[in-house]
């Protein structure tokens, strides 16, 4: 019988590349509890072979690596594992089957779903849209309006006079007013 190394890669029952919690735990910098707790509750689940009982090694495939290093940085980043697991629960229940696949954003609370460079899906409130705005497209827009609008030559400005009177609770104006003036 041929025996498996320890370490790196191993081969499930289909002849698929896989990689041992311990390994997996390494590549990703979680600890073992980690790992063992969210295979047990789901969250993520290794995908080239799961734990069959006693003496059985779960097996981890790369993709499932990178879904476990995202669960991490999202864990960094100060999101909830709560949160974390209903986003990954949206997206499986929307038929997202290779969670490796798409980008997740987040503001260390909930967790998005860019979908493209226009469209972010909040995942903890129900698939609900968000807009993003970019920038550059808003800049060449505004070229394009301006290049059919007048514009007005730009002048020196015009000093601020001693008449400005600052209101009555307005204490700090008073002090420049009088320091000006002075």
């Amino acid at each position: 019988m041929h025996e498996q190394p320890l370490e790196g890669p191993l081969v499930g029952e289909d002849g698929e590349v896989g990689y041992r919690g311990v390994t997996a735990c390494q590549a990703v910098g979680i600890s073992y509890r980690q790992l063992d707790y969210w295979a047990r509750t789901t969250l993520v689940v290794p995908s080239v072979r799961d734990a069959s009982g006693s003496g059985t090694q779960r097996l981890y495939s790369f993709r499932d690596l990178v879904v476990l290093k995202v669960v991490k940085r999202l864990l960094d980043a100060g999101v909830s594992l709560q949160n974390i697991r209903r986003a990954i629960d949206a997206l499986r229940s929307r038929g997202v089957a290779d969670l490796a696949e798409i980008t997740l954003i987040s503001d260390g609370t909930t967790v998005y779903e860019c979908r493209s460079p226009e469209e972010v899906v909040d995942l903890l409130q129900g698939g609900q849209g968000v807009f993003g705005i970019a920038i550059g497209g808003a800049f060449k827009e505004i070229q394009g309006s301006l290049s059919h609008l007048p514009g007005e030559p730009a002048t020196q400005p015009q000093p601020i006079t001693a008449s400005f009177q600052p209101s009555e609770g307005d204490e700090l104006a008073a002090r420049r007013a009088r320091r000006r003036a002075g």
